[in-house]
């Protein structure tokens, strides 16, 4: 078994993550705790800002964030029953049962929106070590770029499209792709057919600063600044400016579809 994972890359604003990201749906977590027998335990992994955890403090009696990032954990929700820990950006067997849990304890494993980030044969190690045996699951999503309007969207899509960075090609790839093709060596929970993916939607009520502010929490977005590159100009604001009055609304409801993977460590894992 590989010793090591590697874990997210940290975003850089944690603020700004935060408040220009979607949040997500509570179907979405009924959904995914209606499939574990169990609800003592949720390790939400590459947590940022905790925008899962308080659905996942109301339905599981312990849970624990973790993160790269401390900038980011200290913006997550405090609440009584949740746990943070900013780990390493490699984490070990040992560092799991330190920071985290025990081995086979814990009933649920998310990872939202992160898991293109990460090193997953070293990561699935990792969860195959931590969740409780035979029925804990493990469950990661994904959301896809946002849908507005004809008009917006027709700006959006060519402005993605032509977007670059480190790393951003193959993230996006998986995400683009649903998370279908990300390699899930798991099996269906009981009552499914298969692993997903599983959709479900998000809304979200932006004004033109908001989707803006959302664009600029991209991780390549903000890595091209660093390097002094402004892949925002003025001339691409103006376009997202004039496509975006067209309706005279300031804010609308933008959606963000979301597609889940979950499943079990079986048999043979």
């Amino acid at each position: 078994m590989a010793e090591k994972v590697e874990l997210p890359k940290p975003s850089y604003n944690a603020k700004q993550y935060s408040s220009g990201r979607p949040t997500y749906p509570p179907q979405l977590f009924k959904f995914i705790s209606s499939k574990t027998p169990s609800h003592l335990f949720a390790w939400d992994v590459g947590t940022g800002t905790g925008q899962s955890i308080p659905h996942l403090a109301e339905l599981y009696e312990n849970v624990v964030g973790t993160d790269i990032s401390q900038t980011q954990l200290e913006s997550a929700p405090k609440l009584p029953n949740v746990k943070y820990c900013a780990t390493p950006r490699v984490m070990s067997v040992s560092d799991l049962e330190q920071m985290v849990g025990p081995q086979s304890s814990i009933n649920l494993i998310t990872i939202a929106q992160a898991m293109h980030w990460f090193d997953l044969p070293k990561f699935y190690d990792l969860v195959r070590c931590a969740l409780k045996k035979p029925n804990g699951v493990i469950a990661a999503w994904c959301y896809t770029t946002p849908q507005v309007n004809d008009e917006v969207d027709t700006v959006f899509w060519p402005f993605y499209k032509g977007f670059s960075g480190p790393g951003w090609a193959e993230t996006t790839g998986a995400v683009d792709d649903k998370y279908r093709s990300i390699d899930f060596p798991f099996e269906p929970v009981d009552g499914m057919d298969s692993t997903g993916p599983f959709e479900f939607m998000s809304e979200k009520v932006m004004s033109l600063d908001d989707y803006l502010t959302y664009i600029r929490s991209w991780s390549a977005y903000n890595a091209a600044k660093k390097n002094g590159v402004e892949m925002l100009p003025d001339e691409q604001v103006e376009k997202f400016r004039r496509a975006w009055s067209i309706d005279g609304k300031n804010e609308k409801v933008v959606k963000f579809p979301i597609y889940l993977r979950m499943g079990r460590v079986g048999d043979t894992n």
